[in-house]
């Protein structure tokens, strides 16, 4: 690369240098060790050599041995001239040719770049934001910490919810008095106040029941199926990743399938709520793992969707082809929606702003925007369950060391898939990824079997709530009361005032 852009590796240079004392007039020269660690942690240019003047820092001066001039040599190897004759011949010997060790490549660090020449550093939700300030630059955080902030992410309600779902948007306009919400989403928390007014929870029900009719016509047109509107509409639509964890839903799916089978009809119909459990997204077309996720779910849904005695108690279905369109159409019909990453690995998302914007509770862990949403809507309106961000290493170093014990009823869905239940496939290199203690695509780095007694706990608390229709409005409609702040508006303004310092242009 010096070859290719010698100038910009001179600039970089630069910048590395003023870092480099920076580093050392923030840290001071008293403790080498520390600063030694500091400068290789923080540096820009790794691998580089450090400048003449700061390697002397951590030069050593060599010693020399002091020597008694007045000591006597009692023997000695010296051979007198003459005696040659007298001693051995030495043998030619080659000499040995030293080998250099392998020299590490030079690099420029990208992130340590853009943290020093930028003027401002975000996080994009207020955990995201903890963590770069904790964990991932904290070593600059440390020194510059008025250039950290937070600028939670926003989606615009013009179209997730005045575009797409045109029944609830007259619904908020008739008990609001004014579309202004559409522009001004504060307005949107206005909805609280009558939370629990029966007249509008009955045109709040009537409006998802038709969103939930055009995703049944949908569903029957796409994959072939029928699926029943009487039924909770739960729903995961989101980039197929296994840190998003769509492996922890179908997992639950396959358990509650267990349960029914194992039980009566009438157990069944008594103990759960209807459910046509939907999926979409799409995997990357080198990531292995994801399509291994994608075709087990389409697998355990041809099982399930054609057991009759299961009927319409528990439908899944994978929506082909999901893109923005089909978004639309799924987020204002959804009643339940799963946003269950791994604590501390999303960023913030942004499905779960509309999902909320649309009246749909959250079954979730504390990650990314989730955190924030459970704060606005109320918790008692977020089914939470999970590990916390800050105990995700401690229970990886666990794992690690083969003290981790798996629940019982994970260790019984996983023998379930084995025993063919979902077909003849091979389902091993999917279910290895979540035994062993080590080892590359094992030892469930993603947590799925840590979370999944706390998952399937939460979603029997998800059928108790869905079973009292009243209070499961309630929740809906403080969902949507809740979600004013994630408007895309409200982003872009702090953004605007905080790190573009800019003013908005106004109109004559």
């Amino acid at each position: 690369m010096e070859k290719l852009l010698p100038r910009h590796i001179e600039i970089i240079e630069m910048i590395d240098q003023q870092l480099i004392n920076e580093i050392i007039s923030e840290y001071g020269t008293s403790d080498l060790d520390m600063l030694g660690n500091k400068l290789k942690a923080m540096r820009i240019l790794e691998n580089f050599d450090l400048p003449s003047s700061v390697a002397e820092l951590f030069t050593k001066p060599k010693e020399t041995p002091a020597v008694d001039p007045s000591a006597e040599v009692e023997d000695s190897d010296e051979v007198v001239p003459g005696d040659e004759k007298d001693q051995p011949a030495e043998k030619e010997t080659e000499p040995v040719k030293a080998v250099d060790p392998p020299q590490a490549p030079k690099m420029v660090r990208m992130a340590n770049l853009c943290v020093v020449g930028g003027h401002a550093v975000n996080g994009v939700a207020e955990i995201h934001s903890d963590i770069v300030k904790e964990d991932v630059f904290n070593d600059f955080y440390k020194i510059w910490p008025d250039k950290f902030q937070n600028k939670t992410n926003g989606v615009t309600p013009r179209r997730w919810i005045r575009f797409c779902n045109p029944a609830l948007s007259n619904i908020i306009t008739k008990w609001i008095g004014t579309d202004d919400w559409v522009l001004n989403t504060e307005k949107l928390s206005e909805l609280r106040k009558f939370a629990d007014n029966e007249d509008l929870q009955r045109e709040w029900r009537e409006a998802k029941r038709s969103n939930k009719l055009k995703v049944a016509s949908f569903i029957k047109e796409r994959t072939g199926y029928s699926v029943s509107p009487n039924s909770m509409f739960d729903i995961q639509v989101k980039r197929i990743h296994e840190y998003k964890r769509q492996l922890l839903n179908i997992l639950g799916i396959v358990y509650r399938y267990k349960q029914m089978k194992e039980m009566s009809a009438a157990e069944r119909e008594a103990k759960f709520v209807p459910r046509v459990c939907i999926f979409g997204g799409k995997a990357f077309a080198t990531y292995v793992q994801a399509k291994r996720i994608v075709k087990f779910i389409t697998d355990v849904g041809a099982t399930i969707n054609h057991d009759s005695e299961i009927g319409d108690l528990l439908k899944v279905i994978f929506v082909p082809d999901y893109n923005v369109t089909v978004a639309e159409m799924l987020i204002p019909a959804s009643e339940l929606s799963q946003h269950i990453s791994t604590a501390g690995m999303e960023a913030s998302g942004t499905s779960n702003m509309k999902f909320s914007m649309n009246g749909c509770i959250i079954i979730g862990t504390l990650d990314g925007a989730n955190v924030e949403i459970r704060q606005e809507v109320g918790d008692e309106n977020f089914f939470l369950f999970g590990a916390k961000a800050h105990e995700i290493a401690g229970l990886r170093k666990e794992r690690a060391e083969g003290k981790f014990v798996p629940d019982e009823r994970f260790e019984e869905v996983k023998k379930f898939i084995r025993s063919g239940a979902f077909g003849s496939n091979n389902y091993d290199e999917l279910i290895g990824s979540l035994e062993g203690n080590e080892g590359f695509g094992r030892a469930d780095y993603f947590l799925v079997g840590k979370d999944f007694p706390s998952y399937i706990e939460c979603q029997e608390k998800v059928d108790e709530a869905y079973r009292d229709q009243k209070r499961w409005t309630r929740m809906s409609i403080m969902n949507t009361a809740g979600s004013y702040k994630f408007s895309s508006d409200r982003t872009i303004h702090e953004y605007a005032k905080d790190i573009w310092n800019i003013q908005p242009v106004v109109f004559p």
